[in-house]
């Protein structure tokens, strides 16, 4: 344990470090005599949660917080001793994540009663939130040798923390979540892969460090300078989730194992891009530039798919040091003290959506409706014809992508171009369409429209206008 203690207070300043050390000394002592499941002592779970925030490149404040979570709930020491030794801010935080220990599956009510919380308290300061998910990432790593409801756990990670981690750009934290909880809530499902796909999955990394030298040798006689070239394996629950839809027909994978290929800057993407495809075929509609048009959780990327050697189909990624960081780290990795209010609101433009939602002052169901439609369905990102990304639940229509663009447009949809062609508004739109919205002087909202609708704006501005007209 102090090896792993030490590791985090080499990241500090001195200052900083000493009030990690009187945390980690606070928790150690209040946890005395108490064990985990595993018969480890306890203190070993706050520290772990600790590491993984330090991890995240979280501040000082955050990780003392992460070593303290439990000690208000699980010991003697009260929110008074709290503040008095480590002051306001990390008490604040310890207090917020205690309230979110309720967040749990006993009984739907309580349930979306609990989510509600939680999800507002991300709205507050995002610290509270990544604390809970390093909290649930590691009782998923010891899951194990928990000896209460592990489906329970699991489940909780599927519908809530892993989509939650999604939207806050965490994407390698949410493969990471979805992996461990795969095998206790599908464990059918999850043997039946295995059985599937390692195989394939065996020969696809032993062809991926086949080509490595070739790409190497391709990169350097085209004066392409790289950092790291390295091979990714699709994370388990994604790819059962991806098959399902491809009627479990491997051979509509192309992304089973990709190679990813760091590079210095930004121009460097697009040349290693263009060198690829010089020497190799692309797939049509398989090339993304997520650099020029970022996802809305901040991802940036260049994907291709090609016919590489072997005439195998092989997928490659094309980032800077920069984007890895953001992809795996997502808004932890841009988190800063000054922005703990109001983090990153205009590259995380939902999370105006959930003040918007306070400021509604919804009830717990209405507030679970929305959240199911709006942060746990699969995304789409579609575009206006001068390049701005939409993102939109999946089976979205035109009308919900009005009403995303201003609410008098949607108002006034009666019909939309889609890639240049006339769609009627209940259209199911799909990822990467171009949308031109057309208007009417004389259009208003209809009682029909609520029947087709799929995002919580378009539903909410639509009972409004509904409610002044009747």
């Amino acid at each position: 344990m102090q090896e792993i203690l030490a590791k985090i207070l080499a990241k500090y300043s001195p200052n900083e470090a000493e009030i990690i050390q009187k945390a980690y000394t606070f928790a150690e002592q209040a946890h005395t005599g108490q064990k985990r499941d595993s018969g480890e002592n306890y203190i070993i779970h706050p520290l772990s949660v600790a590491q993984i925030l330090a991890d995240f490149n979280m501040d000082h404040e955050t990780v003392s917080a992460g070593l303290l979570h439990d000690v208000l709930e699980d010991t003697k020491t009260t929110p008074e001793i709290l503040e008095k030794e480590f002051g306001t801010n990390i008490t604040f935080l310890v207090r917020s994540v205690t309230k979110l220990h309720h967040v749990n599956y006993s009984g739907e009510k309580n349930y979306i009663e609990n989510f509600h919380k939680m999800i507002l308290a991300t709205a507050k300061d995002i610290r509270v939130v990544l604390i809970k998910l390093a909290d649930r990432l590691h009782n998923l790593e010891t899951l194990e040798t928990y000896k209460g409801n592990k489906e329970r756990i699991a489940r909780e990670a599927l519908e809530v923390y892993a989509p939650l981690a999604s939207r806050l750009g965490m994407g390698e934290l949410k493969g990471i979540m979805e992996d461990y909880a795969f095998p206790y809530v599908y464990p059918e499902e999850y043997k039946n892969l295995l059985d599937f796909v390692k195989d394939q999955i065996a020969e696809n990394k032993k062809y991926t460090e086949r080509i490595k030298p070739t790409v190497e040798k391709i990169l350097k006689e085209n004066n392409i300078r790289y950092i790291r070239l390295s091979a990714r394996a699709k994370h388990l629950y994604s790819l059962w989730r991806k098959l399902k839809k491809y009627d479990f027909n491997l051979e509509r994978i192309y992304d089973l194992v990709a190679l990813r290929i760091t590079v210095p800057d930004i121009v460097s993407c697009y040349e290693t891009l263009g060198v690829l495809h010089k020497y190799w075929q692309p797939l049509p509609n398989r090339i993304k530039d997520y650099i020029a048009l970022p996802k809305p959780n901040g991802y940036q990327s260049l994907h291709t798919t090609v016919f590489c050697e072997e005439s195998k189909i092989t997928e490659f990624q094309i980032r800077t040091e920069e984007m890895s960081k953001n992809a795996d780290y997502g808004i932890a990795a841009h988190w800063s003290y000054k922005e703990s209010k109001n983090p990153l609101a205009k590259k995380y433009s939902w999370l105006h959506q959930l003040s918007e939602w306070q400021n509604q002052d919804l009830n717990s169901e209405d507030f679970w409706e929305n959240a199911k439609i709006d942060f746990f369905k699969d995304r789409i990102f579609v575009y206006t014809p001068k390049g701005d990304v939409i993102e939109l639940p999946e089976e979205a229509t035109p009308l919900d992508f009005a009403y995303a663009v201003h609410s008098d447009i949607g108002d006034k949809c009666i019909q939309a171009k889609v890639n240049g062609k006339i769609m009627a508004i209940t259209h199911q739109l799909n990822d990467g369409d171009i949308v031109e919205i057309i208007t009417g002087k004389n259009q208003k909202p209809s009682q029909d429209w609520l029947k087709f609708i799929k995002t919580s704006k378009a539903k909410t501005k639509i009972k409004e206008r509904l409610r002044l007209t009747s």
